[in-house]
């Protein structure tokens, strides 16, 4: 498979013993993976999907946690505006609107703190170090110039 976005890293991408080696992740997207190799790929940065379909991204991910915890926000949201006869507010969805901002960050945070996955490779640990999605307890695996240490200028 011819990989579109070009970014192998340096990486050797004949290994046969890695079948994600040639997968074509785009730019803003990171792969995460656990001791087991079991790999997540998910976008880093705003989810519309969230925005469009509410906690069904969730569901489809699997993230049980934030699928319900959306879930509770909407019932609240609902209960509230029918509570104080606000049927105005129902029109436009305020919780997924909300949680487009922060769905991508939750999960990945969820994941990498509780899960106990971690980053697979340099460009995905520094692209969530970016935007600050990697939680407090994360230990780093690489460093910060990883992609440096093959230059050898002396």
């Amino acid at each position: 498979m011819q990989n579109p976005f070009n970014n192998m890293n340096g990486q050797n991408g004949n290994d046969p013993n890695n079948l994600f080696n040639q997968l074509p992740v785009p730019p803003n997207y990171a792969k995460i993976q656990n001791q087991n190799g079991e790999i997540r790929i998910a976008k880093v940065g705003i989810s519309w999907t969230t925005f469009l379909f509410g906690p069904l991204p969730a569901a489809f991910r699997g993230d049980w946690y934030n699928f319900f915890l959306m879930l509770v926000w909407d019932a609240i949201y609902v209960m509230a505006a029918r509570l104080f006869n606000l049927s105005w507010m129902l029109s436009f969805p305020w919780p997924s609107a909300v949680f487009t901002f922060i769905y991508n960050m939750m999960y990945f945070r969820h994941l990498l703190g509780s899960k106990g996955f971690f980053a697979s490779d340099s460009r995905s640990e520094q692209l969530l170090a970016r935007a600050n999605y990697l939680p407090r307890s994360y230990k780093r695996r690489y460093s910060d110039d990883d992609d440096n240490n093959n230059n050898n200028f002396f």
